[in-house]
């Protein structure tokens, strides 16, 4: 049942598109446009240093609590933000460090992991690349990993690309099934989202 429901969604030119933050997405494309309008070398260079900092942030509870507290005033933004480019190895570009200033003045900082998130998916749709990404509550059997695999490889996406990158990631919260992230497309075949439906009938009709 899994798979059917998998390579019928999988083959179907109508995915799902995931909800995005509005502003990320402009921020994203900001930032985009002024690494490409440098150069490419620049693009490959600006990708690099703000996954460098998302995975700082993810590692450190204070860089992560400095991101989602808009109440700091203007010196602590600054004194964060210098904490976060030393964790994040080394000090970036000019046009990194710009994006970050512009969403610490605008009280933004909270949006940059779906920032940085919507750069990689522009940068991967500009190098003709397609990043799919497995979400399931415990890890998938080989056998239905690799069939799973083998369907998506199928897709219509995937055969327009010009390569194909497939990460498996846990997440409980899924319940059972999986969730396949197409780039900015998403197959949501979830015990979570089933139970979410139901919830939202069975309210309805009370």
């Amino acid at each position: 049942m899994l798979f059917a429901s998998a390579r019928a969604a999988a083959l179907s030119a109508g995915l799902g598109r995931r909800a995005a933050s509005t502003i990320a997405s402009k921020y994203s494309s900001a930032v985009f446009s002024a690494a490409l309008k440098s150069s490419p070398q620049t693009l490959t260079k600006v990708q690099s240093e703000l996954n460098a900092i998302q995975a700082a942030v993810k590692a450190t509870p204070a860089l992560d609590a400095f991101i989602n507290n808009p109440t700091l005033t203007n010196q602590d933004r600054q004194a964060g933000l210098v904490a976060l480019y030393a964790a994040a190895g080394k000090e970036p570009s000019e046009i990194t460090k710009n994006l970050f200033v512009v969403l610490s003045e605008n009280g933004r900082l909270v949006e940059s992991a779906g920032v940085i998130e919507g750069f990689n998916e522009l940068v991967a749709g500009y190098k003709g690349e397609l990043n799919v990404t497995i979400t399931s509550a415990a890890p998938l059997p080989k056998d239905v990993q690799t069939k799973l695999e083998s369907i998506l490889k199928q897709s219509q996406a995937a055969q327009q690309a010009k390569s194909l990158k497939i990460t498996s990631k846990i997440n409980s919260a899924v319940l059972g099934g999986v969730v396949v992230d197409f780039g900015d497309k998403t197959i949501d075949l979830s015990v979570a989202s089933r139970v979410n439906k139901l919830n939202g009938l069975l309210s309805q009709s009370v």
